[in-house]
């Protein structure tokens, strides 16, 4: 891992290969590592996972932050890289980052993708969760909450096939910060609508969903029919196609850049 002085905080990151840039941001509790099976499958590209603020080994600034802060890490640290006509793609909490990004800096892209994620804001329902996940933190620690949340990411009828994985996506969630979770849940809360930035862009975007998906079912992440968007249903996953199909994804992905760059 190398890492990156942005502003107050540090971020690290995993940079590889060489080419066209594309940046990977994972999701919630999860860092640079859930790209492990999708990475070495980009090798002609130059591909930089990074830990999102509050995740993995980057720090976490004093006081409470937005998703479109989130998405100012990603600028700032690309800006001093000096990189530019990158494809950005984010999973879940990454996609919403992702589309803020796109948003506010639309001039450092190429394209941008979101997988199993979506533009759409929590409804009450969905905002009265993350409140009762904060007081679970709160109440019974980081390792009991991803004991809980780990299993429901995964396709219901794959789960003792891909007990491995899963495994894995929890060692990596018991090492996030419950400072870091807590506050990356209150900027997911309070997020808003950016369905017009993927019905307005002119630039190509991807929409991967999980046909077995019950955090973000497949029309919360196929909003727009527009030409310049191509829609990707992985069939045997549920959240984390990452690791539930990962070489569909990534053979996916690698269509996407090469049609559109």
């Amino acid at each position: 891992m190398d890492t990156q002085r942005v502003g107050i905080n540090e971020l690290s990151y995993k940079d590889q290969g060489e080419g066209q840039t594309v940046i990977l941001l994972h999701g919630f509790c999860g860092s640079s590592d859930y790209w492990e099976k999708v990475m070495p499958l980009l090798d002609q590209y130059r591909v930089i996972a990074i830990d999102l603020r509050g995740h993995g080994e980057s720090g976490i600034p004093e006081g409470g932050y937005s998703i479109e802060d989130m998405a100012k890490d990603i600028y700032y640290f690309m800006d001093q890289k000096q990189l530019k006509d990158v494809y950005m793609l984010g999973h879940s909490l990454g996609g919403y980052v992702t589309l803020s990004f796109a948003q506010n800096f639309p001039d450092k892209l190429k394209g941008f993708g979101l997988i199993h994620s979506t533009p759409l804001p929590d409804n009450e329902n969905t905002k009265d969760k993350r409140t009762e996940s904060i007081d679970k933190i709160d109440s019974k620690g980081m390792y009991s909450f991803i004991d809980e949340m780990v299993p429901a990411l995964f396709s219901k009828n794959r789960l003792e096939e891909l007990k491995e994985e899963i495994n894995k996506v929890k060692v990596i969630g018991y090492n996030t910060s419950p400072a870091g979770a807590k506050e990356t849940l209150k900027a997911m809360r309070s997020r808003g609508d950016l369905q017009h930035v993927i019905e307005n862009t002119s630039l190509p975007v991807l929409l991967v969903a999980g046909a077995n998906d019950s955090v973000v079912p497949k029309e919360k992440t196929f909003t727009s029919d527009r030409p310049h968007v191509k829609k990707i249903l992985l069939e045997e996953s549920g959240h984390m196609g990452i690791y539930e199909e990962p070489e569909k994804l990534t053979y996916e992905i690698k269509n996407f850049i090469e049609e559109t760059k």
